[in-house]
């Protein structure tokens, strides 16, 4: 933003202008296209958990799967689509309602910290997007791991893991945040087991455990996969020399192509609409969506890079350079002559 007198950076401008081309177009939508649908898929979603359960009575193996399928879908469309979704206010207009969306996706459903969650996602990843040592992914880095056991075996582990870093990390937050999230994490955990006792008819709340650790480690694969293709591997920066902000999305965040199944249980925000989102991140998925063309057409039209590859041509290149990507120091991108 230049103040008065001061001439705008061609960055900013590329940016005033792509804004408010994207603001025409939003501006007139209903709010079914501004929050409907994506509420429309969550409903959807969360109508299959009864089936879902009832299957997992069966002795037959295919309706079994097909429960654990159904619950794994329906966990990840609300913990993954959710709360990414209500950590950006994209669900609601109302700051009371998108907190208690961020609380029941997050923390009970999700069994992570709301306020943590959020901090590290909008003030440091959205805010410092591929800046290294604020915004750099390095979250999602374990080099002490071989490749295939990172990429394969280690993402299984996630919903082992979360409640357990969240404890760790709420321990510095105020005493009644302490006591919300950790009520609110053990009781979502326990409805889970409670419903496989009750209604799946398992005989322990430890088998039932087990059984709840397995269909919510089912999207943990391509979970890990997608927030580590979108971002590392393509320009890092220094905190003092970032680029103004179209350009450190353009050069650091890329989309991914349309999959029925990730666009369904991730969202489009964070598949194939990545790049849309991190320039205008309290856009619903459905929104991002909508004005994709509108980013992509502008971005050619002003030989900005727009990055898009295929989900197994960058798990090709995670494969071949993990050590460079995942291991090594990330090297830095100096864009010369961008302001």
């Amino acid at each position: 933003m230049a103040f008065p007198g001061e001439e705008l950076t061609e960055g900013e401008r590329h940016m005033q202008e792509l804004a408010a081309l994207v603001q025409k177009t939003t501006r007139g939508c209903s709010w079914w296209e501004r929050h409907g649908v994506d509420w429309a898929c969550l409903i959807l979603a969360l109508s299959t958990t009864p089936a879902g359960f009832m299957l997992l009575r069966s002795e037959r193996l295919v309706l079994f799967c097909l429960g654990l399928l159904l619950l794994a879908t329906a966990h990840t469309v609300v913990t993954v689509k959710g709360s990414h979704l209500a950590s950006h206010s994209s669900l609601s207009q109302s700051k009371f309602w998108n907190k208690v969306w961020e609380v029941l996706f997050i923390e009970v459903c999700g069994s992570f910290t709301a306020e943590i969650g959020i901090h590290q996602h909008l003030k440091l990843h959205h805010a410092y997007t591929n800046v290294i040592g604020l915004g750099d992914s390095s979250i999602w880095k374990a080099p002490f791991f071989p490749r295939y056991i990172y990429l394969f075996m280690l993402p299984l582990a996630v919903p082992a893991i979360t409640p357990i870093v969240a404890i760790g990390l709420i321990q510095d937050l105020p005493v009644m945040t302490i006591i919300r999230t950790f009520s609110t994490i053990t009781l979502g955990m326990w409805a889970h087991c409670w419903l496989l006792v009750r209604v799946s008819g398992f005989q322990s709340l430890f088998s039932a455990f087990l059984c709840m650790m397995l269909y919510k480690a089912i999207y943990s694969i391509p979970y890990i996969h997608v927030n580590i293709f979108q971002h590392i591997g393509l320009a890092m920066f220094s905190p003092m020399k970032k680029p103004k902000r179209i350009y450190q999305m353009a050069y650091g965040v890329l989309n991914l192509p349309r999959n029925l199944l990730l666009d369904w249980s991730f969202g489009h925000s964070l598949v194939n609409c990545h790049v849309e989102h991190h320039l205008f991140p309290k856009l619903s998925d459905n929104m991002c969506l909508k004005v994709k063309p509108i980013v992509s057409k502008y971005f050619k039209q002003h030989n900005i890079p727009y990055n898009e590859d295929g989900y197994l041509s960058r798990l090709r290149l995670f494969i071949d350079k993990y050590e460079e990507l995942m291991v090594d120091a990330p090297r830095l991108t100096e864009l010369v002559g961008i302001q």
